[in-house]
């Protein structure tokens, strides 16, 4: 089997969209993905219903960090084959200048930390963004990217983000 390829998950304070992310797709992706997260704001801390969900459904969660995409960034990091912002802010954002050519796509969903209210309300909120960011990964893992042209799959992911829950941003035409 080729290396796994390396996606980079991006929100602005890496603790709750893009953690969901990683976690899904290294366990979805396990073999053929290798995932990471971070953010332009890092809040330096997990959300803790991120952490709530992900243990109650069997994901580990030990290693889980905030922290700056700027890591990513450095000589030595990962190369990163994908780059997905989870957050509209994030993709609004200046990046840095990553090394190779990652191919990038906007997957914009609601933040779950965002919801006010009760403890239902708001654990309802992070299975939702759970569910929406797994749809989303489990479409693009069973893409055949080594068969799809670099114009195909750049469409094939702007349409996956573009799916059920999609925010007003990842509906744009850019």
């Amino acid at each position: 089997m080729d290396k796994p390829y390396n996606v980079l998950f991006l929100c602005t304070h890496n603790s709750a969209r893009s953690v969901l992310a990683e976690a899904i797709m290294n366990k979805i992706g396990a073999g053929k993905f290798a995932a990471f997260s971070a953010g332009s704001q890092p809040r330096g801390a997990i959300n803790p219903n991120s952490i709530k969900l992900l243990s109650q459904l069997g994901y580990e969660t030990s290693g889980f960090r905030s922290k700056s995409w700027d890591e990513f960034a450095k000589p030595g990091a990962p190369e990163i084959d994908f780059i997905f912002t989870v957050c509209d802010d994030a993709a609004g954002e200046a990046c840095p200048v990553w090394p190779g050519k990652p191919l990038t796509a906007h997957w914009g969903v609601a933040d779950p930390s965002a919801v006010e209210g009760d403890e239902l309300k708001v654990a309802l909120a992070f299975q939702e963004a759970y569910r929406l960011l797994y749809r989303r990964i489990e479409l693009f893992a069973a893409l055949p990217i080594r068969g799809l042209d670099t114009i195909t799959l750049k469409a094939r992911l702007r349409e996956i983000g573009r799916g059920e829950g999609a925010t007003v941003k990842a509906m744009s035409p850019t």
